[in-house]
């Protein structure tokens, strides 16, 4: 790790950075979906069978038990139960709202360390280029070519540890990306059952 900042200077500094914030993001994100992971069938009966009792606390129990956004916007809609259909509809659409940003916390940096991680591993290219070229050109000639081309293969370095970054920073990003969306999606399908399945104040459940 010296050796590499040594060799690529602050600009690999950099990147070393962004590597790491980019590993605390993915370990946080894969960490928080596991969290709110669910079997969204079996906590829709389970709300279903106390709602039908008229448990409402007992119903509001397994929603904070089972800490997911399709929980969350069952407890905003049992919390408004005695709404109209409208009104319910509206509520749990503003909740489901609110658990967008939840989703794609940290998503927006992370795509963008996947972005310019390899454009400042070309920056550090280029710039270990002109110093490498600037020494040639101020010496007139190099007697030993093999400075040249170590002073050139060093400036690679970061460029390779930028693609290096980019790459799997890329794949988890999309992999993310992927999964929010299709909880999103979920979440949207959801709501005009949940609607139904509270029914409202003119309507019994």
């Amino acid at each position: 790790m010296l050796v590499l900042l040594q060799k690529g200077g602050i600009i690999m500094a950099v990147i070393i950075f962004l590597f790491f914030i980019a590993t605390v993001i993915i370990i946080e994100r894969l960490l928080y979906f596991r969290k709110i992971r669910v079997d969204e069938e079996k906590l829709i009966a389970r709300l279903k069978s106390a709602l039908e009792k008229h448990h409402f606390d007992e119903a509001m129990n397994i929603c904070e038990n089972n800490p997911s956004p399709i929980a969350n916007l069952m407890k905003v809609g049992i919390e408004h139960r005695d709404y109209s259909r409208e009104s319910i509809k509206d509520v749990i659409m503003a909740a489901a709202n609110l658990e967008i940003p939840r989703l794609e916390q940290y998503l927006t940096s992370l795509g963008t360390i996947a972005n310019i991680s390899p454009l400042l591993g070309l920056l550090g290219t280029v710039t270990g280029n002109i110093e490498a070229f600037g020494v040639l050109g101020k010496f007139g000639a190099v007697g030993d070519p093999s400075l040249l081309a170590s002073g050139i293969s060093e400036a690679l370095l970061t460029t390779a540890a930028g693609i290096i970054v980019s790459i799997p920073t890329i794949i988890f990003f999309n992999s993310l990306v992927s999964k929010v969306n299709h909880i999103i999606i979920r979440l949207e399908n959801r709501v005009n059952d949940m609607v139904v399945f509270l029914g409202g104040k003119n309507n019994a459940l």
